[in-house]
């Protein structure tokens, strides 16, 4: 039987009337997370040319489909897909099901042989892995939350659907400073083998899930309201080097409440931290803001044209998410 050759890509980076029941003491976090997420199917990020041509199929697949079947048989990672193409295959096509935009959808799938390997054209990913930090846990339900928005695959511009996923350890080892106009990164080891919990959604506000490891015995901050957010001086605690949480003084420039997620405009007014970072680095997303003894937000945005500024979301949309 002629092989299947498929390219994958991979990367490193209502209900009415709910009662939510956050506690109004949380563990904050700070600390550096590696993340993995295994997508709920396999995400079609991009196409390349057989002979020429893009391979076609009816309707077209497009990037940003997440692919869940070949013929009747379900798929969730790449050699799935691949295994279930050769045996599912008939003269050279293949019924696929995929998820667009919610709406279930199915297409025949016409391979193309080259050098008597048959040709899929589809660049696929079924996980992503990265960096971010933790923002809190929920000592009485071990819920987290981390990041304070939501994970894009960069080629597709699309959520990362969560079908399973973990935070674990993370060290770092270095810096890629910020430059007005180009905004740095933290750089990191990973421990995947230690993990910290697992993850149950990628949603805008954030990675929520369940922490599983023993809960750190890090003092607990109260939770503030949005009212209680004020323009003025605060900190946020983050890792520059190695494990090590730290805290930096920001401040805080504007409030808007009606942002979903850009809530809390800040600018770094600490030495320490511009001299290693040059202002927000990628990595910091879900950095505890911390006002008056208070957790009230979480860092999520650097502002490319002016890197020593960011935005952060209110803590409590982040626990009301991860309630929900």
């Amino acid at each position: 039987m002629k092989k299947i050759k498929i390219i994958l890509v991979t990367l490193l980076m209502l209900f009415p009337n709910i009662v939510l029941a956050y506690s109004n003491q949380i563990i904050v976090g700070g600390q550096n997370i590696g993340i993995n997420i295994e997508s709920n199917g396999i995400l079609v990020v991009g196409f390349y040319k057989v002979n020429g041509n893009i391979v076609k199929s009816n309707p077209a697949i497009q990037v940003g489909d997440y692919i869940t079947k070949v013929g009747d048989k379900e798929v969730n990672t790449i050699n799935e897909l691949t295994n279930n193409i050769e045996t599912n295959m008939q003269n050279s096509e293949v019924k696929l099901t995929f998820i667009r935009n919610g709406e279930e959808m199915t297409s025949t799938l016409t391979l193309v042989e080259d050098n008597k390997v048959f040709k899929t054209g589809l660049y696929v990913k079924d996980s992503i892995t990265g960096i971010g930090t933790l923002t809190y846990i929920d000592p009485e339900s071990k819920i987290f939350g981390a990041l304070g928005h939501e994970i894009i695959e960069a080629n597709s511009n699309k959520r990362i659907e969560v079908k399973t996923g973990t935070i674990f350890n993370s060290t770092i080892t270095g810096i890629n400073k910020s430059n007005d106009g180009e905004p740095g990164e933290k750089k990191a080891n990973f421990n995947m083998k230690d993990v910290y919990g697992n993850i149950k959604k990628n949603t805008q506000y954030g990675l929520f899930g369940t922490y599983t490891k023993e809960l750190p015995t890090d003092k607990t901050y109260e939770v503030a309201t949005k009212d209680e957010v004020k323009v003025g001086n605060a900190k946020i605690l983050t890792v520059l080097n190695g494990n090590e949480i730290k805290e930096y003084e920001i401040n805080i420039t504007k409030i808007n409440e009606y942002n979903k997620i850009k809530n809390i405009a800040f600018e770094i007014t600490d030495q320490e931290l511009l001299n290693k970072t040059g202002g927000v680095v990628q990595g910091m997303s879900g950095s505890p803001i911390i006002q008056n003894n208070k957790i009230i937000g979480a860092v999520t945005h650097v502002i490319v044209d002016n890197v020593k500024t960011g935005y952060g979301i209110f803590i409590t949309t982040m626990l009301e998410e991860g309630e929900n």
